[in-house]
């Protein structure tokens, strides 16, 4: 691994690190999403507590941070593998922000961002599955673990020399959601329409 790599690596985990759902709120003067709702500093806390424009922007910003940290990796030509632990730092920073105590979000815009240079085909899919796993189930979080664990075999298919690097991120995206999946397991776990949005 070169030092341009590990710089990379580093500046993606600074980015990362940048919580907007705690700035919007902050600017858009609602309460602090670690301390209301579901305590969790996201896009869909920031719908729950500060309304729809506020989750809007932290959604489209966690997103770039992904994006922006792995398309421009990739046009250095970082091999797949490195291109995979730049998304790892990304997500990193986002779940355990340097500049907000190390408290944030789950990091599933963000990796979504980080799939999206891979291609406008997977990311369809990704929405698809999403789309699809929400309406049927009701589960916010159910439909995040299942589309992360379909991404890996669906980047196979799409564009197999960047399956591992999807998977490496994946398994962080799911180790995150291991609290939701207990509770989905004994159906503890709010549906988004049970929630107070």
């Amino acid at each position: 691994m070169t030092g341009l790599t590990i710089l990379i690596i580093a500046c993606a985990y600074l980015l990362g690190s940048v919580s907007s759902a705690i700035i919007i709120c902050h600017i858009f003067n609602a309460p602090d999403p670690r301390t209301q709702g579901s305590g969790n500093p996201g896009a869909t806390n920031v719908l729950r507590v500060a309304g729809k424009i506020p989750a809007i922007l932290v959604l489209v910003f966690d997103v770039l941070k992904g994006t922006v940290m792995v398309w421009g990796a990739y046009f250095i030509n970082l091999a797949p593998v490195e291109l995979g632990l730049v998304a790892i730092a990304v997500c990193l920073g986002h779940i355990f922000p340097l500049f907000f105590n190390f408290s944030g979000g789950k990091g599933v815009a963000t990796a979504f961002g980080a799939f999206l240079p891979i291609g406008l085909d997977l990311s369809a899919l990704l929405i698809i599955v999403w789309l699809s796993i929400l309406f049927i189930s009701g589960y916010s979080s159910l439909a995040a673990i299942v589309t992360v664990t379909l991404a890996p075999l669906l980047t196979w298919y799409i564009k197999a020399e960047y399956a591992l690097p999807v998977a490496m991120l994946s398994l962080l995206i799911l180790f995150k959601h291991r609290s939701n999946l207990i509770r989905l397991l004994k159906g503890q776990e709010p549906k988004i329409k049970e929630r107070n949005l």
